[in-house]
């Protein structure tokens, strides 16, 4: 089935599910800790890792950013125009921060992990259901 590209049903039918826990990211970690990632970013500086929070803090690396992972249900078709930058405005608009994440299925946003209701709630509100 291929994904949605049109922006307004995009937006129409988005609902977000929350991924249970808590995630940080971390940059250089032990290589030993790439099974534990839920997400993993090659750059030029570095290797990313999303990491469960207890999985860094038993590792002993430093936690900042706290994440609640959100997932947007929509199946967004990876050529789709506007998701994101529809999301990352609404987020703006309300003061959340976000990092955006695309999946094959969906996209996913980190927000802060105590505004994740505050961020659910305003990407929810893009919805016309």
């Amino acid at each position: 089935m291929p994904g949605e590209t049109d922006l307004q049903a995009m937006l129409d039918s988005l609902d977000v599910d929350q991924r249970p826990g808590t995630f940080v990211f971390v940059t250089d970690a032990d290589p030993d800790l790439r099974p534990d990632a839920v997400a993993m970013i090659e750059e030029s500086e570095g290797t990313t890792l999303v990491l469960p929070v207890e999985v860094a803090r038993r590792a002993g690396l430093e936690v900042g950013f706290e994440a609640a992972w959100l997932t947007l249900t929509v199946f967004s078709a990876l050529e789709a125009v506007g998701l994101t930058a529809a999301v990352s405005r609404t987020l703006a608009d309300a003061g959340i921060p976000c990092n955006m994440l695309a999946g094959f299925h969906h996209d996913h946003v980190l927000v802060p992990a105590a505004r994740v209701d505050d961020a659910a709630a305003c990407l929810r509100g893009l919805s016309s259901r």
